[in-house]
């Protein structure tokens, strides 16, 4: 009612007669005459900023995760707080609270399919694959984020946590970057999921010059050599007993993928290959020619 105020005293109806009609106090109004935003509202508005940021970043969030992430952006809230201004601001996980009216259809991609797939590449750093999945122990959830160079088989990249944010796509994308070097034009492909989706991803991405693509919603097939690769991993590591601990599960993963699929594993399309001494011998006939 305060605008109200203001707006009626600059048409000359006085603030005694206004606060009494409205049954207000004068002094409140003075005060927000003098500071019409207070700091608790900025610093309410600055909080909301930043549940939105989270959850636009990783939609499948609900309020105990976004509160996470608001915290290590340096607020200091509670997960009631939270709540309370996702529910005023229906800031829902796409898991969570059911929406009122239409069926909610699967968003657009991101990026266009670019592979089509195709999944050939003449040379490293053409085309890269990418893809999570995830395993049970005892302790809870792991999940592997991992990015596959087309060309040679080999996995370029990848990152392990017991949670399933946008950062883990980053991480891993963020490694495969460090490892490989001028990666510049090559092809990213994924599936729609939101840690693809994300601005973070997006943001890594143009940073380092890369070319985003996406498959189709619930088309497997539009990313079936990165399903292969998961697939081995599934039936080599994943199911071959119970994992008690995510640090037990996160050391056989890493030591499966570093010293038996690239090191060990044959592939006959690689005119049988493993991916190391394929791209060794890629290498060393690109230094030849040169």
């Amino acid at each position: 009612m305060y605008p109200l105020v203001r707006e009626l005293a600059a048409d000359g109806v006085p603030v005694a007669v206004t606060c009494r009609v409205l049954k207000i106090a004068r002094q409140p109004f003075y005060r927000w005459l003098a500071e019409p935003v207070t700091q608790a509202e900025w610093d309410q508005a600055h909080l909301v900023n930043a549940i939105i940021d989270a959850h636009a970043d990783d939609p499948e969030f609900g309020h105990q995760l976004i509160g996470d992430e608001v915290r290590d952006a340096g607020f200091t809230v509670s997960d009631r707080t939270v709540w309370k201004r996702c529910s005023e601001h229906e800031v829902w996980s796409v898991f969570g609270k059911k929406r009122r009216g239409k069926a909610c259809k699967p968003g657009p991609p991101v990026f266009d399919d670019h592979v089509q797939r195709d999944f050939t590449a003449d040379a490293a750093n053409e085309l890269w694959l990418t893809d999570i999945t995830e395993h049970r122990t005892s302790e809870g959830k792991l999940y592997l984020c991992a990015i596959k160079d087309v060309c040679s088989g080999r996995i370029v990249g990848y990152s392990i946590s017991d949670r399933m944010r946008a950062s883990l796509a980053v991480q891993a994308l963020e490694h495969a970057v460090v490892r490989r070097g001028d990666v510049a034009g090559c092809v990213v492909h994924s599936n729609r999921g939101s840690q693809f989706r994300s601005r973070r991803f997006a943001r890594s991405l143009r940073r380092h010059d890369l070319i985003g693509s996406m498959g189709r919603v619930g088309a497997a097939g539009d990313n079936a050599a990165m399903q292969s690769f998961f697939s081995l991993l599934q039936n080599n590591v994943l199911n071959r007993r119970s994992w008690a601990t995510r640090h037990d599960l996160r050391i056989a993963i890493i030591t499966w993928i570093e010293r038996t699929y690239h090191r060990r594993r044959r592939q006959d399309r690689l005119g049988r290959l493993t991916p190391i001494e394929f791209e060794t011998i890629m290498t060393n006939t690109l230094a030849l020619a040169a």
